[in-house]
């Protein structure tokens, strides 16, 4: 880390509020009302809630001292959110605190992030170290607290466990949370996969939702505290600044903004995409693409029948996808992938090729595979599922799947067992869809 990395090199912050405001308009934000410009962006059709809060020149927040809860994706066209408030006349950031993975994303999955200090020189305090929740002491300068996280919309991506923490943490302090919405990138309408069971409740599944839940974090927020789901939140003062222009309909390419890497494996909306079924796909004895350039778009073991399953997976006739036999090697990438399961080895393994991201319907793929993969493992004598089913239990959110799976399941009946919940859970978010 260079001096300037350290914050010792600081510019006059107005002289940099006046250039990244000039940035800013040139990139459509100012210039929403300028017809020639409106035509030259026209492939962003959404605008978040980050970029309305700098739009509107931090109104919401002046004269406030601001924790602001991001990450790597709190991007504001070319610039981040975190050096934009520190640049900012009449706000001051007094705190930074840092989800899992870290403040500029680079600390691997698991990893315990630090506490540390940031390029603008204001303290970065940890959320995925020794405390998962702000404390006392890192809110003691703190007038209003933001989240700033682009979520990928799964249950157990540990950001909305973050932000619940983190509402809770406002409300005992008796300060705003503000939630500067994102859009979901696998939309609003596609909801699927077993709701948390109460007994599982972990920091990978703090909610009783689907595994797939097709909320944005404003809503989810909203939906967090309306049904009491953690404590304390009744007087929480809950503010969101809502996204523009976005559908529920809409997938990610369709929102036209830019993909930022939201974690080291979800380098691109492909990994985010395919995530929630091989996700869960990877706490089997399965490689789920870690360790290469393609993480969650292919799987993958030494003693797999890769054609086998891949035609097996095609007779299912899942839409928007293709299934392709392949073979790679899993090589251990610092800071991404350490210790990728069967890293060094060469595996057969099946390939993701998605032919509509509209159609693709990711927890449909990961269970029929889950359940041809357990008949392949049983004939060949090799243990699909772990010994320790902790991590599988709370990734599922139930203990049902893994009955499911030692039945012999097909991949339709699995779909099948979640869909009364599903229904109960989507007619119980009506009252928190903003959009």
């Amino acid at each position: 880390m260079d001096d300037r990395e350290q914050g010792s090199i600081r510019p006059d912050r107005r002289a940099i509020w006046r250039g990244l405001t000039a940035v800013i308009a040139t990139t459509g934000l100012a210039a929403m009302g300028n017809p020639r410009m409106a035509q030259a962006r026209s492939a962003q059709v959404v605008t978040t809630g980050a970029q309305a809060l700098v739009a509107d020149g931090f109104a919401a927040l002046q004269g406030l001292h601001v924790g602001l809860i991001t990450n790597q994706t709190g991007r504001v066209g070319d610039a981040h959110l975190a050096d934009l408030l520190h640049a900012a006349p009449q706000v001051r950031l007094t705190a930074l605190l840092a989800p899992e993975h870290g403040l500029r994303g680079s600390t691997e999955a698991g990893a315990s992030v630090a506490d540390g200090r940031d390029r603008t020189g204001v303290p970065v305090y940890s959320l995925y170290g020794a405390n998962r929740a702000p404390t006392a002491a890192m809110l003691r300068d703190v007038d209003a607290l933001v989240f700033d996280i682009q979520d990928i919309g799964a249950r157990f991506y540990t950001y909305i466990s973050t932000m619940g923490l983190a509402m809770q943490a406002a409300a005992r302090r008796r300060i705003p949370f503000i939630v500067l919405d994102r859009p979901n990138p696998l939309g609003g309408d596609y909801v699927s996969g077993f709701a948390l069971e109460r007994p599982l409740k972990s920091f990978v599944g703090m909610y009783p939702i689907p595994i797939v839940h097709g909320m944005t974090v404003g809503e989810l927020a909203g939906m967090i505290k309306g049904r009491r789901w953690l404590a304390d939140l009744d007087a929480l003062d809950l503010r969101v600044v809502r996204c523009a222009g976005w559908q529920r309909a809409m997938r990610w390419p369709e929102t036209g903004l830019p993909w930022v890497a939201t974690s080291p494996n979800i380098p691109s909306f492909a990994a985010a995409l395919s995530y929630p079924g091989i996700g869960i796909v990877g706490e089997t004895a399965m490689n789920e693409g870690r360790g290469t350039g393609l993480p969650f778009s292919q799987f993958g073991a030494p003693w797999l029948d890769a054609p086998k399953l891949a035609s097996g997976l095609a007779q299912a006739r899942l839409p928007g996808v293709l299934f392709e036999p392949t073979r790679y090697t899993p090589q251990p990438l610092p800071g991404i992938a350490l210790n990728p399961r069967f890293a060094g080895e060469k595996i057969n393994a099946v390939s993701l090729r998605v032919t509509s991201v509209s159609g693709y319907l990711p927890m449909e793929v990961g269970v029929h595979a889950l359940a041809l993969l357990q008949r392949q493992a049983l004939f060949r004598g090799e243990p699909l599922l772990p010994a320790r089913l902790n991590m599988f239990h709370a990734i599922a959110g139930t203990r049902r799947l893994h009955r499911l799976l030692d039945e012999g399941a097909t991949g339709d009946a699995i779909v099948s067992s979640w869909q009364r919940e599903v229904a109960e859970f989507r007619s119980m978010r009506r009252d928190y869809l903003v959009y």
